[in-house]
């Protein structure tokens, strides 16, 4: 089994990287069978981006805090685990902004999009599902779109649903809203293409944030599932995703 390495930069992180592949050997990533993340959950959202476009599965290992995304750190027996691990395919979100100057921007998210304002005055923005507005103006600090990965993320601080992992639906979850009152959000099929129009953008400036990667003063933003790009996360079968997501849905 050709493993390779991705780890984050603190120390303890790093030494785990040097034991781990004194005893098991490592290759490059583009060699690997399996890339094994070593790391929080941070450290994992970076593997998938920077390895985006790799067929290998990735396998991580908590050094972090909570690391959700990750397995237990634990220096023997990772061929076998390996070799046992559940498999669990996700599919990222494709940010497509515009911003002022007209250029466009194409990012992608695995966790969520967000936008923001950029000043202290609320930003204006109407909403489009699917071609058709369905709210003319939303006032508000800022509004997502979140994976159900990334449901328990941004998305669950900021008082949106966690979705089960198999359900087909990403969520939208306003910040701040202001008007309309109270509204809560929305649960939209992950097939939805979803379109923020920024009102009065230049008085009332909008950023449009993939994961890490920020745009600012965007006019427009378009989100859409992309199909064309998948990930394959593995888990030991006895701490699988889905029971970790009905522990946060449940509080436990």
């Amino acid at each position: 089994m050709k493993l390779g390495f991705f780890a984050g930069k603190k120390p303890r992180a790093q030494k785990a990287l040097e034991e781990l592949k004194s005893a098991y050997g490592a290759v490059t990533p583009e060699e690997a069978d399996t890339i094994i993340v070593l790391g929080g959950d941070g450290a994992m959202l970076r593997a998938l981006h920077a390895f985006a476009d790799y067929q290998a599965p990735l396998f991580g290992m908590n050094l972090g805090t909570l690391g959700f995304l990750l397995n237990e750190h634990r220096k023997d027996g990772l061929e076998e685990r390996l070799e046992k691990a559940k498999r669990f395919t996700i599919h990222p979100l494709m940010m497509e902004a515009t911003d002022k100057d007209g250029k466009t921007h194409k990012e992608l998210a695995f966790n969520e999009v967000s936008l923001l304002r950029e000043t202290h005055n609320s930003a204006k923005i109407k909403v489009h599902v699917n071609d058709d507005v369905r709210i003319k103006e939303l006032v508000c600090d800022g509004v997502m779109v979140s994976t159900a990965v990334g449901s328990t993320a941004y998305n669950s601080s900021a008082g949106g649903p966690i979705l089960p992992l198999q359900s087909n639906i990403v969520a939208m979850t306003p910040i701040s809203a202001f008007r309309p009152r109270r509204w809560p959000g929305a649960l939209l099929h992950n097939k939805s293409k979803i379109t923020f129009e920024i009102l009065q953008s230049v008085e009332r400036p909008v950023s449009a944030t993939a994961d890490s990667k920020e745009v600012r003063d965007v006019k427009s933003v378009s989100i859409v599932e992309s199909k064309k790009i998948s990930k394959t996360l593995l888990f030991d079968p006895e701490n699988p995703l889905q029971e970790r997501i009905f522990k946060e849905q449940f509080f436990s």
